[in-house]
């Protein structure tokens, strides 16, 4: 078993502060396994809500979790919305010594008045699949080509895990989306997630996607959005500057998980993936998701103008913006867009993360860095 310490105490000191702890992340990354694995070493209680007789024993959930101490577990909590009133309810009664650790796939956006009904009394702990210290680093090239579900990284091999994955997006299209009460056809859903597939990494084109699938802008953002509040997708927002220049306005799209881009371009192996068109693209949307679980800002950019210059990610820290390039390249050189974005952001350092072993200079402000040393970066 893989060692997840650092989630274990995040949800140990958010249990401690708050009432109602909130562990969100897509369905099979290993949020269930988490949450036992931490109620076991203390008093508690789990409700599985997939499960027909614990959504019998909440039938009267006011009398039932009302009656309980310690430590109560509600699994996949997206299936009874209904529950969020009556947490409510029950944190805000004086002699109430329950603590609450919620699991959901689902963002407090998708599921319809969660977010209202626990303002103030809860906290949000976002889990994903592994990441590249929880596994060995040697083993990039296995979380970059299966992606980062715990099922889908410890498969046998590499068809083992390319099944997995099939199996996965079936199943979260003709019955987690469904579950959610959105009402698409799992077909026409499928058609866009390969559309998105291939735009991975590129900025979001609302009006083409539209019209390739014969539907409205507003259809297709609402696809997006789903996919989005699942998490399934990133969509990484422009950072603006007040320059004479026509900035990007729209957001750039990647899959948060390698693995699943990669059944939907069909790659399923290494000797695939490296050679297929979409190599680079696959490599930036795999590093940014290492580079943000590492770094975890507060607020994540990319920015480009229409003219050509571009930088893949800028974030803050403190008073100073740092920006990143991302390169699937053996030596990666200085461009003038990078110097263009060092000088229009004002930016404090520009890394550029690439897939080698060494880390060196490449100008006064510029540093190539090997992915394996990302904990190098400023992390806040």
């Amino acid at each position: 078993m893989i060692n997840r310490n650092l989630y274990l105490e995040k949800i140990q000191k958010a249990t401690t502060r708050s009432p109602i702890t909130a562990l969100l992340g897509p369905r099979q990354c290993g949020k269930t396994t988490l949450a036992r694995a931490f109620a076991k070493s203390q008093k508690s209680t789990f409700f599985d809500l997939e499960s027909m007789p614990d959504q019998r024993r909440l039938q009267n959930a006011e009398m039932v979790l009302g009656a309980l101490s310690g430590l109560v577990v509600l699994d996949e909590i997206q299936v009874m919305p209904e529950l969020f009133g009556v947490l409510r309810v029950l944190v805000d009664r004086p002699n109430q010594s329950a603590r609450f650790l919620i699991l959901g796939s689902a963002s407090p956006e998708i599921i319809k008045n969660a977010s209202e009904s626990l303002a103030g009394r809860v906290e949000f702990i976002e889990l994903s699949g592994f990441d590249l210290f929880e596994v060995k680093i040697s083993a990039w090239k296995d979380l970059w080509l299966r992606g980062s579900f715990p099922p889908s990284f410890l498969a046998r091999d590499d068809e083992d895990s390319f099944i997995w994955r099939e199996g996965f997006i079936r199943t979260f299209l003709e019955r987690d989306i469904p579950q959610l009460g959105i009402n698409i056809p799992a077909q026409a859903m499928r058609r866009f997630w390969t559309m998105l597939a291939h735009y991975h990494a590129q900025a979001w084109n609302a009006s083409e996607f539209a019209r390739s699938l014969g539907v409205t802008d507003k259809t297709i953002r609402s696809y997006l959005d789903i996919l989005t509040g699942t998490f399934m997708i990133r969509q990484l927002q422009p950072w603006y500057e007040n320059i004479g220049k026509r900035q990007v306005k729209t957001p750039k799209i990647y899959f948060r998980d390698s693995g699943l881009l990669h059944n939907l371009l069909d790659i399923r192996d290494w000797h695939n993936l490296l050679g297929h068109p979409k190599v680079g693209a696959s490599w930036e949307g795999y590093a940014l998701e290492q580079i943000l679980q590492t770094v975890r800002p507060r607020q994540a950019y990319f920015w480009g103008v229409h003219s050509g210059g571009e930088l893949d990610l800028m974030f803050t820290q403190g008073k100073h913006k740092f920006g990143v390039e991302i390169k699937f390249s053996e030596a990666p050189v200085v461009t003038s867009s990078m110097k263009s974005a060092i000088e229009i952001l004002n930016l404090a350092h520009l890394w550029v993360v690439y897939p080698g072993e060494h880390t060196y200079p490449i100008d006064k402000k510029i540093t190539v860095l090997p992915l394996k040393h990302i904990t190098e970066l400023p992390v806040k």
